[in-house]
């Protein structure tokens, strides 16, 4: 008597054997992510349409993750990780702090012209912490650390004034994000002059706004 055949029904695919939990996990953020960036938005992602990409039902995705917010949250932190990788490589290919912080903001505007629909979402429409009151935390709160660490050590070598490292970190966070938002969601109404020139332009100016002495300085000290 031959052993019966197991089919998987159209659209699904058959229980993972062990050892494969980790591989079903990774293709569910897989799935997520590609959702939510489509969508550009992760209210408009339902679990059931996640579970449909993969293969597997919806019980399924609760098996790897509590709740929906749970999954767009580690989707998101993934990409985020990616996008502190890759300013970090930047900003450490080089000794001079200075040059450092410039290669830092030219990583940040290439990032997200390379991936715009993640950038929107990361940064331009936000996504579902677990924690509403500690929504600023994980791989973002991360990137941001390694910021303020670039700035403040540009002061500790004498390269830039003393104020509150945060503060500047937070100012130059905000003009590398301005063009970068304004190229994303305006690339053709406007008519913008050569981009390098323009993050040069943007980069130096912060740069010298911080290495200029000022008696009016509010910025506070270290």
């Amino acid at each position: 008597m031959s052993r019966a055949r197991t089919t998987a029904r159209p659209g699904t695919r058959q229980r993972a054997r062990r050892g494969e939990g980790e591989k079903l996990r990774e293709e569910i953020l897989d799935a997520a992510e590609r959702l939510v960036v489509e969508a550009r938005n992760p209210d408009a992602v339902a679990i059931r349409a996640i579970a449909e990409a993969v293969g597997v039902t919806p019980p399924s995705i609760y098996l790897h993750f509590p709740d929906k917010e749970a999954l767009i949250f580690e989707a998101c932190e993934r990409r985020f990780e990616e996008f502190d990788a890759t300013i970090e490589a930047a900003g450490d290919s080089v000794d001079d702090p200075i040059e450092s912080l410039r290669r830092r903001g030219r990583a940040y505007v290439q990032f997200g012209l390379e991936h715009p629909e993640a950038y929107r979402v990361l940064f331009m429409t936000g996504y579902p912490g677990r924690d509403p009151s500690h929504a600023f935390a994980g791989a973002g709160a991360r990137s941001f650390g390694h910021l303020v660490e670039a700035v403040r050590r540009a002061m500790d070598a004498g390269l830039l004034r003393r104020v509150d490292p945060v503060v500047a970190a937070t100012g130059f966070w905000t003009a590398v994000h301005g063009i970068t938002s304004l190229l994303i969601s305006m690339p053709d109404n406007f008519p913008w002059p050569d981009r390098d020139a323009l993050l040069d332009h943007i980069c130096d100016v912060q740069i010298r706004g911080l290495s200029e002495t000022s008696t009016t300085d509010t910025g506070g000290s270290t």
